[in-house]
């Protein structure tokens, strides 16, 4: 399996899996409340109980507060490892 193409600087992808729309769209609704973002594109999840996969944009260097001050003060852990359950 071929890695996306990472975002362009300071721009984050973000994928979402919800059991429904609705707390994919909620989840969504609190990060543009952060940061400025893509217009969200979402998907069904191939499930017999349904759900949702959402994708959207974020870009971190026009973060809102409270993002802003958690941004200045975190760091990253160093470990750029995909998890296992990663797409």
């Amino acid at each position: 399996m071929e890695s996306p193409e990472p975002p362009a600087a300071g721009n984050v992808d973000v994928r979402l899996v919800a059991s429904s729309p609705e707390a994919a769209r909620q989840v969504a609704e609190v990060l543009r409340r952060c940061f400025a973002s893509s217009e969200q594109r979402s998907y069904p999840v191939g499930t017999a109980a349904g759900g949702t996969r959402l994708h959207l944009t974020v870009d971190t260097a026009r973060a809102a507060e409270p993002a802003r001050s958690w941004l200045v003060t975190s760091r990253s852990s160093g470990d750029g490892r995909t998890q296992t359950d990663e797409i």
